[in-house]
């Protein structure tokens, strides 16, 4: 693995060949590298990364996997992924070579965040994330086997859910006065569609003849401006039917929307507007605060409290009936004294 001095640009240079994944034989040329060292793990990196062995660094894996999951996740989900490894897991295991990275290893990773005092939930998600990386690097470059398994788990899911019942969202709602944060929070609690949908909602998505909104996009705000991704699973791409008054309210709103073209978006604010507004209403109507994301849980909620099945409520909100069941499931009625009572109804007594 040599690496060469340049007289004329006094840096240090890489050239090599590599075989990549048809087959062929390519040349790489890459200069620049003021040290002679750091050509040299230039192309090692670049070769690790091009065969994927379980020696290659985990900084080389890193890379590999978050270029495979940048075409298969939402640039969201991408960015929140590279955010978490940067911070709390990269500065521990870069350098490393994955097969050297030990169950103890693990151990002390965990004792070291544990010690800092972070939620159980920050805690659990975090380890998720290592326990994926090391999973995607057993099953596609011969990891023998996942360190995670044997080190054990750092933290717990939460299970805690908020949502407003009907009675307490009739209390809230005549208290804000905001037109647009007013439109906003109607139309996502009898939708329960996610935030970033409602965002990417343009006004030819909206069928006021028969009172339907298409989804089939989200918006996220970014540093770098709008990114407009696909909705957030393969189920979000749906047509909900809306309540005729949610859709008349709409109608006006997008009326008062002076010279809106039908590509354009109907919704032009972020999240602090409705977030603020939520803030006060619920403070005014003297219940409990919640989140943008609740008001998603209150519409499957007063779903489930109408006897509406999983399959309906899982196509109505673009996801599977398998999340409806884990997520949700608490809220169904028990049922199991309703199936005696009517076994007992059949049993014929003597």
């Amino acid at each position: 693995m040599p690496a060469y001095y340049d007289d004329t640009t006094k840096t240090w240079y890489c050239k090599f060949y590599y075989t990549d994944y048809t087959g062929a034989k390519k040349q790489k040329f890459k200069r620049g590298f003021k040290l002679q060292r750091e050509a040299k793990a230039w192309e090692r990196d670049f070769l690790e990364r091009q065969q994927g062995t379980p020696d290659m660094t985990f900084q080389a894996l890193y890379d590999i996997y978050i270029e495979d999951m940048s075409h298969r996740l939402r640039q969201n989900s991408v960015d929140g992924k590279k955010n978490v490894f940067k911070n709390r897991i990269l500065p521990y295991f870069k350098d490393k070579p994955i097969n050297s990275i030990t169950p103890a290893d693990i151990r002390k990773w965990q004792n070291e965040h544990m010690d800092l005092g972070y939620s159980d939930a920050y805690l659990d998600r975090i380890q998720n994330m290592l326990t994926t990386i090391f999973n995607y690097a057993v099953t596609y470059y011969n990891l023998p086997a996942n360190p995670c398994d044997k080190a054990g788990h750092m933290g717990k899911r939460t299970r805690s859910m908020n949502f407003w019942t009907l009675e307490q969202y009739n209390q809230f709602i005549p208290h804000i006065t905001d037109q647009s944060a007013y439109t906003a929070i109607q139309v996502l609690f009898y939708s329960g569609m996610r935030f970033g949908e409602l965002l990417a909602l343009t006004l030819a998505d909206l069928n006021f003849t028969d009172n339907i909104i298409n989804v089939n996009k989200s918006l996220q705000h970014k540093a770098s401006g709008d990114l407009i991704t696909p909705p957030k699973t393969a189920n979000g791409i749906r047509s909900i039917a809306m309540p005729s008054a949610i859709m008349e309210q709409l109608k006006n709103y997008t009326e008062q929307c002076y010279g809106i073209q039908p590509e354009d978006q109907v919704f032009t604010f972020t999240k602090s507007l409705i977030r603020n507004n939520m803030q006060r209403g619920s403070e005014a109507a003297g219940i409990p605060f919640i989140r943008i994301h609740d008001l998603r849980h209150s519409h499957v909620s007063l779903l489930i409290h109408m006897g509406f099945s999983p399959h309906l409520i899982a196509e109505r909100i673009g996801d599977t009936v398998q999340m409806v069941n884990g997520t949700y499931g608490h809220l169904y009625p028990n049922k199991h004294a309703e199936v005696a009572k009517r076994l007992d109804e059949l049993i014929v007594s003597k």
